[in-house]
């Protein structure tokens, strides 16, 4: 990783995005902990395998956990799920040397909000912490039609009920609309550009109607739009 892309990373109340690195390689972990702490992250813990991972995110709680998938101890995929069930609000991005299909996917089904491989800049990285801290799934160009032609796959298998059984929470107006953009493959800001609200309602809308369907990622979210043909296909 080298010096540039240096930007100023906040969150809308100016405090530091808590960021946390896994990779069982000392250098290239070192290296990406200098460049997200130079970029004005703040990088709360670094681990170097699974279990230490766990342990020490259970201690930390970064807001976004930048996760090599190839782990002593525990696979990067199990550390993911077991991590993003624990805290619900944290933000996978996976930044890993493989870019085979199986692995992308995998990542994604365990509750990974982007992926990213290590051939990526610096300024790259910095952008893609930021954009998954704000809850947008960040994907290596070509990796990101892959990741939705899964979820349009998985649309014609079964999938745990939500919001079916009588007199389950319905979605208002606008949350159906967002939900609607959200399985189109939009980011949330390009959500918040076309219905011109904030980044931030977006958001809102998103943790409101996981929330009201009992689901937990937007894995599942957009599984459940795809279903219901509110992604327009």
């Amino acid at each position: 990783m080298g010096e540039g892309g240096k930007v100023n990373d906040t969150t809308a109340e100016d405090a530091p995005i808590r960021v946390m690195v896994v990779d069982d390689h000392p250098m290239w972990r070192d290296a990406v902990a200098r460049d997200l702490t130079a970029a004005g992250f703040d990088v709360v813990a670094t681990a170097g395998d699974g279990p230490q991972a766990v342990r020490r995110a259970g201690a930390v709680v970064p807001q976004v956990l930048v996760l090599d998938l190839n782990l002593p101890g525990m696979p990067g995929v199990r550390v993911c799920k077991e991590l993003v069930a624990a805290q619900p609000a944290l933000r996978v991005l996976v930044l890993s040397a493989s870019g085979e299909h199986a692995d992308v996917l995998e990542a994604v089904k365990s509750g990974a909000t982007g992926y990213l491989l290590k051939s990526a800049s610096t300024e790259e990285l910095t952008d893609a912490v930021r954009r998954t801290a704000e809850g947008d799934p960040v994907f290596t160009p070509g990796l990101a039609g892959l990741v939705l032609g899964e979820y349009r796959r998985l649309a014609v298998e079964p999938a745990p009920s939500a919001g079916d059984e009588p007199g389950a929470p319905r979605l208002t107006d606008r949350e159906t609309e967002v939900l609607r953009l959200v399985a189109k493959g939009l980011s949330y800001k390009q959500i918040a550009e076309r219905l011109v609200i904030s980044h931030r309602t977006v958001q809102n809308h998103v943790q409101n109607t996981l929330g009201k369907l009992q689901l937990h990622n937007r894995v599942e979210l957009v599984r459940y739009a795809i279903e219901r043909g509110l992604d327009g296909s």
